[in-house]
């Protein structure tokens, strides 16, 4: 089971946690299971970005983000190469350290 390291972020998991993931559950299921209060303002439909983080060790093991994905990432506060939505972010074998983005932007979207 893949582990996924949540770096420590001021107000919503100020010490930081590990949890334990299962291959196949988004990033975002996974931490809001382990009572991590991530943002998701468009209920992990892939129409915002305020379930962005960055992916600082374990980015290759995840899905690919397909061209929505991109496209609404591209909006997102302090976009970085290793930048997912969680909410896309399949979990493969391999442990995750993540860190949340200090701030979010809500561009949330009713068209797909």
């Amino acid at each position: 089971m893949p582990q996924i390291i949540v770096l420590p972020h001021h107000e919503i998991c100020p010490d930081g946690a590990a949890v334990e993931a299962s291959s196949g559950e988004s990033v975002c299921e996974v931490l809001l299971a382990n009572d991590i209060d991530i943002e998701h303002a468009c209920e992990m439909s892939c129409a915002c970005t305020t379930c962005h983080v960055i992916v600082r060790e374990g980015f290759d093991s995840l899905n690919e983000a397909d061209e929505l994905e991109e496209d609404y990432l591209d909006k997102a506060w302090g976009l970085e190469p290793e930048s997912r939505l969680s909410c896309q972010a399949i979990v493969g074998d391999e442990p995750l350290v993540v860190e949340i983005p200090k701030y979010t932007i809500n561009h949330a979207s009713e068209k797909h």
